[in-house]
């Protein structure tokens, strides 16, 4: 049984109830950010599961220096801060720099560090030392195996509120593969696993990356089937004109039927 990271009032871990990471991929406007809010916390509301609301004031590490980046810190904390005081649901977000994990630890409640930066010693370190629970993504270059240095990283930082996300690994150049045995490796360090249905369709290459959204449902059920403790996805209300990752976000009109099947399977796999 993994370790139990409490978020707010939120248990993930332990075999407490299938845990919901979601939001835009990118803060694109206060307004943008406060009606997805809205939308996410009403739809928990309605089925019953815990959420949390994620979204990104920077995004540090797209491909082509012509792509939008976000407001940037100072601009995107006040966004998420106003989320999470208007809809009183906890807020995570990523953060690429070290001097940025104590300002935004004042602010939200999960840090999470991007898959390109999980072996970024000080980032993690910082994020660490700020005490809030940390998400790291498994890189796509990492094996779940090795994931248990980075665990070591936090701890060494007087962290355990330590959550684990596996997000696919490279194929090829353009291509992702998730192998679903990652779930059961990253869950023998005790600590809980996250899966991120959308980030694992994407397809780089060319000046913005890609994505097969189709394939979504398919990973998260079969994440779910392999005992994961939270799933992740970047959901939009217009993924068409979406600032980023526009191929594999989730169009929010989706999330009611699949989030439906989702915590149904949830329960046949614990046994309830």
């Amino acid at each position: 049984m993994s370790k139990v990271v409490e978020v707010g009032r939120i248990k993930i871990g332990g075999g407490n109830p299938l845990v919901f990471i979601m939001g835009p991929c990118m803060i694109e406007s206060r307004d943008h950010a406060l009606r997805m809010a809205e939308k996410l916390k009403g739809l928990a509301e309605r089925l019953g599961f815990p959420l949390i609301y994620k979204s990104s004031y920077d995004k540090a590490n797209r491909t082509s220096i012509r792509s939008d980046r976000g407001p940037g810190l100072e601009k995107g904390l006040k966004v998420l801060e106003e989320v999470k005081r208007e809809f009183e649901v906890p807020v995570l977000t990523d953060i690429h720099e070290p001097s940025h994990a104590e300002p935004v630890a004042s602010v939200v409640d999960v840090l999470q560090i991007p898959a390109f930066l999980c072996r970024q010693t000080d980032l993690i370190l910082a994020a660490g030392r700020t005490g809030k629970p940390v998400n790291v993504k498994k890189g796509q270059f990492v094996s779940p195996y090795d994931v248990r240095y980075i665990v070591e990283k936090l701890e060494f930082a007087g962290n355990r509120k330590i959550l684990l996300t596996e997000r696919g690994t490279c194929f090829g150049y353009s291509d992702l593969v998730v192998d679903f045995r990652s779930i059961a490796v990253m869950k023998k360090t005790g600590y809980p696993v996250v899966f991120d249905a959308t980030h694992s369709v994407q397809r780089r290459g060319g000046e913005t990356t890609g994505g097969d959204r189709e394939f979504v449902p398919v990973l998260a059920k079969a994440a779910v089937a392999s005992g994961c403790d939270c799933l992740f996805f970047e959901v939009h209300d217009d993924v068409a004109s979406a600032r980023s990752d526009r191929d594999s976000q989730l169009p929010f009109d989706l999330l009611p039927g699949l989030v439906s099947e989702l915590l149904s399977l949830s329960k046949a796999v614990s046994g309830e």
